[in-house]
C-alpha cells in the first residue's frame, strides 16, 4: 500500500509504552502524542488502562492493553479475567500472548482453547495474538498463526519485544502468507526507523507496534531521529 501522508502512516501505529517504570506523566505525554500525531492506538500496561481511557475519551485514539504479558504462561482463567478487567477500564484492543510452551509441547488443543476464551469474552474489541516468533521454528510459526486464526483472532503479532525478539521481514511475510487477507498482521519488536517501518508495511503488515512512533513520524516529516 502506498503511503501518501503522515496521517496515513500514523494510522498504522500502536504507540506503545509498556516499561515497568512508566509514571503518570509518561502516560499523559504518550496519550497527547497519540492525539497530536494521529496514531491508531496507545498500548499501556493494565494499571494505566483506565487513566489512558479517560485522557483519550472523545478522541479517535483507541486504548489497548496486553493480556498474559509478557510470558503468556498465565492460566486461561487469569487471561480471561485480565481481558474482562481491561474492557471495564476502557480498553478497545487486546494483545494476548500465546502459551508458547504449550504450543512447543504439541498441546495444540489447549493453545486453541486459551486463545478462543479471550477472543470470546472480548467480542466487540480487536483481539491480537502474540506468537513470539523468536521461540518458534518455521513450522511452529505457521501452526501458531493457523490456530490463532481458527480461534477467531483479528490479528497475529510477531512478538512482545521483551525477550530480544525483533520483528523480521521473513516472519511477517510468512505470517501474511499463512493468514491471508482475512486476519491482520502486526509487526512489533525493534522497529525504530522509517525505513524499517516502510519495509514491514510493504511486506504486508497492517499494524505496527513501536515505542519509537514519534521519532518515525518525525523522520517522515523531515526531522531525523536523534
Amino acid at each position: 500500500m502506498r503511503i501518501e501522508n503522515s496521517r496515513q502512516l500514523a494510522g498504522y501505529f500502536d504507540h506503545t509504552l509498556l516499561k515497568p517504570d512508566a509514571e503518570q506523566d509518561d502516560i499523559t505525554k504518550m496519550c497527547s502524542e497519540a492525539v497530536d500525531y494521529g496514531f491508531y492506538a496507545v498500548f499501556v500496561n493494565p494499571f494505566w488502562t483506565s487513566f489512558a481511557s479517560r485522557l483519550l475519551n472523545g478522541t479517535s485514539v483507541k486504548v489497548g492493553t496486553p493480556i498474559g504479558f509478557p510470558l503468556g504462561a498465565s492460566t486461561t482463567q487469569v487471561k480471561v479475567f485480565e481481558a474482562e478487567d481491561a474492557m471495564r477500564n476502557g480498553a478497545r484492543e487486546l494483545d494476548m500472548v500465546i502459551n508458547v510452551g504449550a504450543l512447543k509441547d504439541g498441546n495444540h488443543k489447549m493453545v486453541s482453547k486459551d486463545i478462543a476464551a479471550v477472543v470470546n469474552v472480548s467480542q466487540g474489541l480487536t483481539c491480537k495474538v502474540i506468537i513470539e516468533t523468536q521461540f518458534l521454528s518455521r513450522d511452529e510459526k505457521i501452526l501458531a498463526c493457523k490456530i490463532a486464526q481458527q480461534a477467531g483472532t483479528d490479528f497475529v503479532k510477531t512478538s512482545t519485544g521483551f525477550f530480544g525478539g525483533a520483528a523480521t521481514l521473513e516472519d511477517v511475510g510468512l505470517m501474511v502468507e499463512t493468514v491471508g487477507s482475512e486476519t491482520g498482521v502486526k509487526a512489533s519488536g525493534g522497529i525504530r526507523t522509517l525505513q524499517d517501518t516502510m519495509k514491514f508495511i510493504e511486506a504486508g503488515a497492517t499494524r505496527i507496534g513501536s515505542s519509537a512512533s514519534v521519532g518515525i513520524l518525525n523522520e517522515w516529516n523531515g526531522d531525523p531521529p536523534r
